[in-house]
């Protein structure tokens, strides 16, 4: 807004309201009183122009983003800790430790004889992906197997200033009340591992809602995951009575979305000394990250599509592939419509 508000421009400005009869050249009386003036001018209009962008949240950094979000009662979403299985020879007490990789991690909750709840000591999302041997931290008289062997809910990452922003923005143009859809959305993707949701309303008659949730893994949801949220919406126990956040009535059911298998046929013409196979871990790479890219958007979209296009265009970057033809899809030439709540997973590749 201040742009045109210069060093250059200010001085010139100050200077037309001296006489002509006075000397206005550079290195003058008049000129070096001004100059000074016209520095400081100039950067305050600098500093106007920060002030007018952070007062508005479209342009404000995440400092008086949060500022501003807090007006509606919003802070940003928290780092949380992965909750993992941990299976073991005996039974353990809560709080014991133990270390897996660059992690540590601690019992927090028994399942059954030997199979317990372990917490990430880190929090974020970058000790999903680590399964393995368990080192005990402290001696566990007894102790002789110890494995962390599923990711039951995984971890997420401090949310990201843009993600914040946009959920700021939506606070302004939808209103959750009492059990609404936007309310339902805003619930559960509160819950530490969950990175999505649909909601269907009377999915099942008068009363019924059906809840889809994708992890924030973008994958299947496990069954502890999909028992964290279904007792925080409407417990088992007296279902609909509202002993949860649902409302009064409100037979909640939640489920976690499909896998569909994608198995894809490519025409590859590979530049000389190259072939599928020292390609093959960059191509099966390339479309990882094209279905990640598709899941992150599952709950936005009515259904996903994995569309022959974009698969080709990708590969097409991949070096030491020349050309893609003849692309099919579950052995279709075609693109493949997903159901609503599936979302695809890679499988065999053949190129």
């Amino acid at each position: 807004m201040y742009e045109a508000n210069t060093y250059d421009a200010i001085l010139e400005r100050m200077l037309e309201q001296i006489p002509d009869s006075i000397d206005k050249r550079e290195g003058s009386i008049i000129f070096d009183a001004l100059a000074p003036i016209a520095v400081e001018l100039a950067q305050t209009y600098i500093e106007m122009d920060v002030i007018l962008n952070e007062a508005f949240a479209d342009t404000a950094s995440r400092e008086y983003l949060i500022k501003r979000a807090a007006e509606r009662g919003l802070t940003p979403s928290a780092a949380t800790y992965t909750v993992a299985k941990g299976e073991f020879n005996i039974d353990l007490a809560v709080g014991d430790r133990f270390s897996c990789g660059d992690y540590n991690y601690a019992a927090s909750e028994k399942i059954s004889t030997g199979i317990w709840k372990l917490t990430c000591e880190t929090p974020g999302s970058t000790p999903n992906g680590n399964l393995g041997m368990l080192i005990p931290i402290d001696y566990i008289d007894g102790l002789t197997t110890a494995a962390l062997t599923e990711i039951l809910i995984p971890g997420e990452d401090e949310e990201e200033t843009e993600d914040f922003r946009s959920r700021y923005y939506a606070t302004l143009s939808t209103k959750s009340f009492g059990g609404n859809k936007a309310d339902y959305i805003e619930k559960v993707n509160a819950v530490s591992g969950v990175g999505g949701v649909k909601v269907y309303p009377v999915w099942n008659g008068g009363g019924t809602v059906k809840l889809v949730v994708i992890n924030s893994d973008y994958g299947k949801a496990t069954t502890t995951l999909i028992d964290t949220v279904q007792t925080m919406v409407d417990p088992t126990i007296n279902r609909g009575g509202g002993d949860g956040l649902a409302p009064i009535g409100h037979i909640v059911t939640v489920e976690t979305v499909t896998e569909t298998k994608v198995n894809l046929t490519f025409n590859i013409t590979y530049q000389e000394g190259y072939s599928f196979h020292e390609v093959e871990s960059y191509i099966t790479g390339v479309i990882d990250n094209y279905f990640l890219e598709l899941c992150k958007t599952w709950d936005n979209n009515d259904s996903l599509i994995i569309r022959i296009s974009q698969l080709e265009s990708r590969l097409l970057n991949v070096t030491g592939v020349v050309d893609v033809t003849g692309t099919t899809i579950n052995g279709e030439a075609s693109n493949l419509v997903l159901t609503a709540d599936a979302i695809p997973v890679r499988g065999t590749v053949i190129g």
